[in-house]
């Protein structure tokens, strides 16, 4: 094991470049997908690691209730290390294992609480009767995951947008219901919480997740400067409403990412369809960093958890 098993901590560190690059040279679908596998993976690679050193470090300590034969010398010198190491690590996994659980649970209460407010709602006139008017002055929107998924609007955002423009922000909101955007954005702020180096990924997949549900309006409506218009004008209206307590899973669709950028790129070229940046780019040569930090990880993970497996078996009685 020796140091290798400290390196996934920081190999999460090799995929900040990509957070900002990959909506250059990426469809905001693939950046949206490819972040959120890294992110994924270095996390539980990140946990993995937490709980070997945890583990090998705290098997001497009088008390504890690992099988006796683990505070053997040789499983020490697996992690030659101070039992300090161990205790910290042993913390830091309970922490992340609370702030996770904290994440897991505030996301299920809010969509739950959501779903009791809306019961009592006659299915609206959306597709499959997905659409919920809500009698508020405040200006807001999003989606409701679930089955069926419902699109929440109020009155207050209806007021302030065309009848196009309307169409786009429907658009927009059934996008993130039809991709189940709010897998990517769970996943990655569990990722986030197991790893802080993570936190780029994470609103990185924030703002791609809402610039795919921005292409799919664009394509829904017709025409990319409607849709632009409507994220603009949005953001306008909804500048001073607090936000509706949904961004655990659903963003708002003006509120979340920088708005200037959507509408930017809104009003630029569509992206490109491929999943992965060309090699001889700024993004190309970040994606290869993130995904070389990314395999090192798993490796030295899976070789670390393999050394101490092979050590216990080594030490344990038959």
């Amino acid at each position: 094991m020796g140091l290798f098993v400290f390196l996934p901590l920081v190999l999460p560190l090799t995929a900040v470049p990509i957070a900002r690059l990959t909506e250059q040279h990426l469809h905001p679908r693939g950046a949206t997908r490819l972040m959120t596998v890294i992110s994924a993976v270095m996390a539980v690679c990140s946990a993995l690691c937490l709980g070997l050193i945890g583990v090998v470090g705290t098997a001497q300590i009088p008390g504890n209730p690992l099988p006796d034969s683990w505070s053997d010398p040789e499983v020490r010198a697996a992690l030659p290390y101070h039992e300090t190491v161990g205790t910290a690590a042993m913390w830091l996994l309970a922490l992340v294992g609370l702030a996770c659980a904290r994440t897991t649970v505030r996301h299920l209460r809010v969509r739950g609480r959501a779903r009791r407010a809306l019961s009592g709602l006659p299915a609206g006139p959306g597709e499959s009767g997905d659409l919920a008017v809500l009698p508020d002055r405040s200006p807001y929107a999003y989606a409701l995951p679930g089955s069926p998924g419902r699109v929440v609007v109020s009155t207050g955002m209806l007021a302030g947008l065309a009848a196009d423009e309307r169409e786009a922000l429907l658009a927009h909101e059934r996008a993130h219901l039809r991709h189940r955007h709010h897998r990517y954005l769970l996943t990655t702020q569990l990722a986030a919480c197991v790893n802080p180096f993570l936190r780029p990924l994470q609103k990185a997949v924030a703002y791609s997740a809402e610039r795919w549900a921005d292409e799919e309006s664009a394509q829904a409506v017709g025409d990319r400067r409607i849709t632009a218009r409507a994220v603009a004008r949005a953001a306008l209206v909804s500048h001073a409403a607090p936000a509706p307590g949904f961004a655990a899973f659903a963003a708002p669709a003006a509120a979340a990412g920088p708005v200037p950028r959507r509408v930017a790129a809104l009003l630029g070229p569509v992206p490109t369809s491929r999943n992965w940046p060309p090699a001889k780019t700024p993004a190309g040569l970040a994606a290869m960093v993130a995904a070389v930090g990314t395999a090192a990880s798993a490796l030295c993970a899976l070789n670390a958890a393999v050394a101490l497996l092979v050590v216990l078996k080594a030490v344990t009685p038959l």
